[in-house]
């Protein structure tokens, strides 16, 4: 499978998997895969933005007149269809779907993000028409990512590693002031660092540090605390589309309990094996399995309550999923978090992750800052 970077192949390996799957119509909206495709993404309004892609006209972007101005030169990929205020943008929508006049019933793939809405409206104007998920199509060639990409998930990840690697210096400082203090400076690190959006910035500091997501609050960390901090955002090169970032490194104010020390050396051994399991040929559910057993044979196994990773790129969340049961056999290009995590309720918790590109030679970590237990 080609995995160049230019748009025409884009919309040309989109159409061959349309066509091996028995998809007739496309239709994205609001999420990644739109900018994915044309480089243009959506804002999340109530006027409706749709790109109909079949399996031989040129695609037609429907889009709001007043967002139109925003749409990059389409330069022949697609033609531009600007509604006004007055106009029906459904039944414009609906209009550029039956151009394949051949097809009375045909299946259409829509934005697993586009409203409620407006899917309910095409299904009213479309009634004979099959729906599955635009996922169904785009997942599938998403997920293994272009050198392009991979260039841009590098510079993201190198950007957050720096912010990572000032936490671990001590350049944030953490004794006395509350997580949320905490969380806005990692916030406005990683905008110092090119940033154009932070996408979440977790600091669980002692007792919180169990939860896996928790909401950093008025909590103020003490000396003695394990404090998990887990941050990424999304980076921009040269103007093109943003690729996000996410790390979690796990620190300690003052010396550590033996406890801690041994549930770390536990945590940063599964990860490890994680890591290594991460190649083309093995499926998803077996890079989990690779880290759980190191928690399982450690009897910490029902202190790990989550999956060990998730896809990274266009979306800080996206398949290929890491967790038991997705036997999806991973490959070249497939990039992805690896992130066990050991959570002791009510005392402390812990969490280490890494984004993990396949290349040809094997997995290549994107992130570098040191994965050590650091005492600050």
């Amino acid at each position: 499978m080609s995995r160049s970077g230019g748009a025409g192949d884009r919309l040309e390996r989109v159409r061959r998997h349309m066509a091996d799957i028995g998809v007739d119509v496309l239709l994205l909206s609001h999420g990644a895969d739109l900018p994915w495709l044309t480089g243009y993404r959506a804002m999340p309004l109530e006027r409706l933005t749709m790109l109909v892609v079949d399996l031989a006209e040129e695609p037609v972007l429907v889009v709001p007149a007043l967002e139109a101005p925003r749409v990059p030169d389409p330069a022949g990929r697609f033609t531009v269809r600007p509604w006004g205020e007055t106009e029906d943008p459904l039944e414009l929508t609906a209009a550029v779907v039956r151009r394949s006049a051949a097809i009375s019933a045909p299946t259409i793939a829509v934005s697993d993000r586009a409203w409620a809405a407006s899917l309910l409206g095409l299904q009213r104007l479309l009634p004979d028409a099959r729906w599955v998920a635009a996922s169904t199509v785009t997942a599938p060639l998403r997920s293994r990512k272009d050198p392009d990409e991979i260039t841009a998930l590098r510079a993201a990840a190198a950007a957050a590693d720096r912010v990572a690697t000032q936490l671990q210096q001590g350049a944030v400082p953490l004794v006395g002031r509350s997580e949320a203090e905490v969380s806005a400076d990692l916030a406005d690190r990683l905008r110092r660092e090119g940033h154009q959006e932070v996408n979440f910035a977790i600091v669980g500091s002692g007792p919180n540090g169990a939860s896996p997501h928790h909401e950093p609050g008025a909590r103020r960390i003490h000396p003695g605390d394990v404090v998990v901090c887990d941050f990424g955002g999304t980076l921009a090169l040269h103007g093109g589309a943003g690729y996000c970032s996410d790390i979690t490194r796990t620190v300690v104010v003052g010396q550590p309990d033996p406890e801690v020390r041994d549930c770390y050396e536990v945590l940063r051994a599964a990860q490890q094996a994680g890591v290594a399991a991460a190649r083309a040929g093995v499926t998803a559910e077996a890079v989990d399995g690779a880290c759980r057993r190191v928690i399982d044979e450690a009897g910490l196994g029902d202190r790990f309550i989550h999956r060990t990773g998730h896809g990274i790129g266009l979306e800080e969340h996206e398949d290929p999923y890491l967790v038991a049961g997705n036997t999806e056999v991973l490959a070249e290009g497939h990039v992805f978090s690896v992130e066990p995590g050991i959570y002791l309720p009510g005392r402390f918790g812990m969490r280490l992750e890494d984004i993990v590109a396949i290349g040809a030679d094997g997995p290549e970590r994107l992130t570098q800052a040191d994965r050590a237990l650091v005492e600050l």
